[in-house]
């Protein structure tokens, strides 16, 4: 895969990325997945230390799910804005 087709995919991942995180039921669900982690967690005992490890890494799990989507996003603006860059350089 040559690194034209490598911007291709990255910036059609970024377009997909985007669509997701602007989506309501995606954004609704996300939250109220950590909004049930917090609950678990705050109503456990401070001695469950394994129920509490499980709800921190499920947590975790979220945030790092939405991160790598807004990266991707990043990635995708990014190569767009360089891609006119060079564009608009060459024009000149």
């Amino acid at each position: 895969m040559n690194t034209e087709d490598q911007q291709e995919k990255m910036i059609a991942q970024g377009v997909a990325a985007e669509q997701l995180l602007k989506s309501d039921i995606f954004n609704s669900t996300i939250n109220n997945l950590v909004e049930a982690s917090f609950q678990t967690f705050t109503s456990t005992n401070s001695n469950d230390v394994d129920e509490r490890e499980r709800c921190y890494h499920h947590y975790r799990a979220l945030v790092d799910i939405v991160q790598t989507l807004q990266q991707r996003v990043s990635i995708k603006d990014e190569i767009i804005t360089k891609t006119e860059d060079d564009n608009n350089q060459e024009e000149e």
